[in-house]
């Protein structure tokens, strides 16, 4: 079974670029990298070459390195080695715009990594490169060749791929923001959000479902998948107590989730005390640390920042965490003991997180990270400070029918252009300078509105 990846049409805007540049695809372990890259080269280029560096492929490519490179002094230096060592590891290879080179857990060979630059400048054929643990390339070993780099980043199905997976995306895009459209149509949507946040987005587990339609066997398919993170992560750290922390750092991390509410001045202490159920030591807090930063950097848990006094040029970084899915968000939290109205709302403000974190990658609004806002001893949800208008909006995340405190008190204080409430039990509307939008649209919602276009506004 298929799934149809949006990124597929950001890789072919990548090749008629043209930016000479090797492309580096990012993401978590199982989302799909090496499926769309070979479909892709396979589609789009005549000649496509794949090395895998944890497999067979990968030793014989650097067979291949040692072999054209070998040199002893008083020969004569080979002009291309490179270019001999690709032809030496398939014959079919030739330097033009019709060969692509993948190179696949390119972090598993700092020797191979440290050649990008020399492929990006060397070569005319295009050049990919990708892993699941690319957080090991950080070593001293690795060279950082950031100059000839263009990155893209590969999440987990989006709610408009499972829609599209479900034949439904023309009815996502077609229903109205603000309940103009029928009932029927909106309900359809909101049972496939619900479906959406319990299973979320890994290929492996959206397959299950659409072949099963089993919630216990698609769970037991979201276990599989992290187990297979957990222990392969567990091979790149050499220490034996940061390898049994990792068991212990995912529930940790959905624990603070439901604890904070105002956002943690110190993640890692609070992290480093809910492991080891003591006061945190310098030594626990740096194990947290590199736990941590090796979970960004695989593309499962990413950080939010704070906006003090709902200014979003006075941020504090890192002061709560989200998942990078909501299904693992769910799984996760249902593990760390959860109730259900908690857990539902704490996986609704992170689907809405990764669709900020979206807007922020592509910098459509401001910050290197989403953020929420602390205001007169209350809290936005969300503040975004949009790129397009340069105005500032609040984004609440609501289940029933309550507007919040503190989005009336930014309102009033002319803190915020307008507040959008984000709910699943709505059809939408827009009152004054509140906007709101089913919870399951976010992903079609523009940061445009402007109180100067409200009816009755002065």
């Amino acid at each position: 079974m298929e799934l149809k990846r949006d990124i597929y049409e950001k890789l072919l805007d990548w090749k008629k670029r043209d930016s000479h540049k090797v492309l580096e695809l990012r993401g978590a372990r199982q989302v799909g990298k090496t499926y769309i890259l070979n479909k892709f080269a396979q589609e789009n280029y005549k000649t496509f070459l794949y090395i895998n560096m944890v497999q067979t492929t990968g030793a014989e490519f650097l067979a291949c390195l040692e072999k054209a490179a070998a040199w002893e002094p008083g020969m004569p230096r080979k002009e291309q080695p490179l270019h001999d060592a690709m032809r030496l590891f398939d014959e079919r290879f030739q330097d033009t715009k019709d060969t692509i080179v993948v190179i696949d857990e390119i972090q598993d060979s700092a020797k191979v990594y440290s050649l990008i630059r020399q492929f990006a400048r060397e070569f005319s054929c295009d050049f990919i490169i990708t892993g699941s643990y690319l957080g090991k390339t950080l070593s001293r070993e690795y060279f950082q060749p950031v100059g000839d780099l263009d990155i893209m980043i590969l999440d987990t199905l989006t709610f408009e791929e499972f829609l599209d997976a479900e034949g439904k995306r023309d009815l996502y895009n077609s229903v109205d923001l603000y309940g103009k459209s029928s009932h029927e149509a909106y309900d359809e949507l909101k049972r496939y959000y619900d479906l959406y946040c319990q299973i979320g987005g890994y290929p492996a587990v959206v397959k299950t479902y659409l072949e099963t339609r089993d919630m216990e066997i698609c769970q037991a398919e979201l276990d599989r998948v992290i187990h297979i993170f957990t222990e392969e992560s567990q091979g790149y750290f050499d220490n034996v107590l940061d390898i049994n922390l990792f068991g212990q750092l995912l529930p940790a991390v959905a624990q603070t989730m439901i604890r904070e509410k105002k956002g943690s001045v110190d993640l890692i202490t609070e992290l480093s005390k809910i492991v080891y159920k003591q006061e945190s030591s310098r030594l626990s807090k740096k194990s947290i640390n590199q736990a941590i930063a090796w979970l960004y950097r695989s593309h499962i848990l990413d950080f939010c920042g704070k906006a003090n006094d709902c200014n979003p040029t006075d941020i504090s970084a890192n002061s709560r965490f989200y998942f990078l899915d909501v299904g693992v968000c769910r799984s996760f939290l249902d593990m760390a003991g959860a109730d259900l109205p908690t857990l539902r709302g704490i996986v609704n403000e992170n689907f809405v997180y990764i669709d900020l974190l979206k807007r922020v990658r592509s910098r459509k609004i401001s910050g290197t990270a989403p953020m929420f806002g602390l205001y007169k001893e209350g809290e936005i949800d969300f503040l975004v400070n949009s790129r397009e208008n340069y105005k500032t909006y609040g984004v609440e995340v609501k289940s029933g029918k309550t507007e919040g405190k503190t989005a009336q008190l930014l309102l009033k204080d002319e803190k915020v252009e307008a507040v959008y409430f984000l709910k699943g039990d709505t059809y939408g509307g827009i009152a004054d300078r509140k906007v709101t939008v089913p919870i399951y649209l976010v992903g079609r919602m523009q940061f445009d509105f402007v109180k100067e276009h409200t009816p009755g506004s002065s």
